[in-house]
C-alpha cells in the first residue's frame, strides 16, 4: 500500500503544471521588469537583501524594494524578449502584481523629454497587415477590416490573446489594474532630475502624467510623420517595445500590471537629432524615482 500511495503522489507532482520545486522563492513578490540595461541598474542598486537566481540566461533578484518585497529582472527590449521572461517570472515565483519601469518614447505634443508617463491602457500598434496597392491605393482584403486608420500600407489588426476566464478573445487595449491606476493618480510630488551628470539640462521641470494610452511594437520610432500618426490614431501619449506584450501576459495570467515610462526622446518629434543617448540615464532615473514612491503607496492584493 505504502509504494502505490508512493506511486500515486508522484504521479500527481509530475502532472501538476507547475511542481513546487520549479518555483525559485516562496515569498509573494511583485515583479519590477525594465527592458533597458540603464533602467535595470538604478533598480538593482536599491534593492535590500538581495539574492540572485538565473533562468534561462535572465538574472532575477529577489529582496526589499521601497518596503516591498520584489523581484527585479531585465527583460530584455524587444515585444518577443518582453513576453518570454513576464512568463518566465510568473512560473518561476509568486508574483502578486507587474510593474514596467523604463524609458519610452514620447507622442503626444504636450509632453517633453524627462516626463514620467502612466498610461491606463496598452496597445500593440505594430499587430498589422501590410496591404496590397491596387490603383494607387491600399486595400485590406475583402474579409479583413480594423477599426483604425491605417499609415500607408501599415494597416493595424487586434491581437488574440488566451485567458482562463474568456477564452480565446481578439482585443487591442489591455488596461493596466484600476486600484494600481488609483495609487499612482494619488501619488505626492516625487522629485525628478532635471540635468544630466553632463550637466545637459532639460529647458522645462519634468512631471508624472498619469492616463492617456501607450502603444507597443517592434520598431524604435524616431519620425515625425508617423509619430503625428500614432497620436492622431490611438491618443496615445507614449510608444515603446515592450509594455503592451507585458500587458498582454498580465491579462493572460490575470496578474495586475502597470507601467512608469519616463521620455528619454520624441520619437522624432524633436527639433534636432534624437535626444534618447543624452537623457537616457536622466529617464530611468525619474521613472525608478516614481515606481518607488509607487511601491511605497500601493498595497499588493496579498
Amino acid at each position: 500500500m505504502r509504494i502505490v500511495v508512493a506511486v500515486l503522489f508522484l504521479v500527481l507532482a509530475l502532472a501538476s503544471p507547475l511542481a513546487a520545486a520549479d518555483r525559485l522563492d516562496p515569498i509573494p513578490r511583485i515583479a519590477v521588469i525594465s527592458a533597458f540595461e540603464p533602467e535595470w541598474k538604478v533598480m538593482k542598486a536599491s534593492v535590500s537583501e538581495p539574492t540572485s537566481y538565473s533562468v534561462n540566461g535572465v538574472e532575477f533578484v529577489t529582496g526589499t524594494l521601497a518596503g516591498r518585497k520584489v523581484v527585479l529582472f531585465l527583460c530584455g527590449v524587444s515585444m518577443v524578449n518582453a513576453a518570454m521572461n513576464t512568463q518566465l517570472v510568473l512560473d518561476r515565483f509568486d508574483v502578486t502584481g507587474i510593474v514596467v519601469s523604463g524609458i519610452a518614447g514620447g507622442v503626444d505634443p504636450s509632453l517633453h523629454v524627462g516626463d514620467v508617463t502612466v498610461a491606463q491602457r496598452w496597445g500593440q500598434y505594430l499587430e498589422t497587415v501590410f496591404a496590397r496597392e491596387v490603383d494607387g491605393k491600399f486595400q485590406l482584403p475583402l474579409w479583413m477590416q480594423t477599426p483604425y486608420a491605417n499609415y500607408g500600407m501599415i494597416f493595424p489588426q487586434d491581437v488574440g490573446v488566451r485567458s482562463a476566464k474568456d477564452g480565446l478573445l481578439k482585443k487591442f487595449w489591455f488596461d493596466i489594474d484600476p486600484g494600481m491606476l488609483t495609487a499612482a493618480t494619488g501619488l505626492s510630488a516625487v522629485e525628478l532630475k532635471n540635468c544630466t551628470a553632463a550637466q545637459a539640462c532639460l529647458s522645462h521641470s519634468p512631471r508624472v502624467v498619469v492616463g492617456g494610452n501607450g502603444v507597443s511594437g517592434q520598431a524604435f520610432v524616431d519620425n515625425a510623420k508617423f509619430r503625428q500618426y500614432v497620436f492622431d490614431t490611438f491618443k496615445a501619449q507614449v510608444l515603446d517595445m515592450e509594455t503592451a506584450a507585458i500587458a498582454m501576459v498580465a491579462y493572460a495570467n490575470a496578474v495586475p500590471y502597470i507601467a512608469f515610462r519616463s521620455l528619454s526622446d520624441l520619437a522624432g518629434g524633436g527639433a534636432g537629432e534624437n535626444e534618447m543617448r543624452t537623457f537616457f540615464q536622466l529617464a530611468s532615473d525619474n521613472s525608478a524615482a516614481v515606481v518607488q514612491r509607487f511601491l511605497a503607496v500601493w498595497t499588493p492584493p496579498r
